[in-house]
């Protein structure tokens, strides 16, 4: 897929664990799991804006265009 989300980097960079993250977000700990490797098909923008909010950074340190 040509569009991929560095939710593992950005969470590496924070020093932020899943668990910790996804109590943040209010987010299922299955579902972050899918979207930090990368598996999900589409992420919803409260959920984008949630994971920003928490992590401190923009969409485009989360996206990534790829060919």
């Amino acid at each position: 897929m040509p569009i991929r989300l560095n939710l593992d980097q950005v969470m590496a960079d924070r020093g932020i664990s899943l668990t910790d993250l996804a109590a943040r977000v209010d987010i299922t700990l299955a579902n972050l799991s899918i979207l930090k490797t990368n598996k999900a098909k589409a992420v919803r923008f409260s959920t984008l804006e949630a994971l920003c909010r928490e992590l401190k950074c923009q969409p485009g340190d989360l996206l990534e265009f790829t060919k």
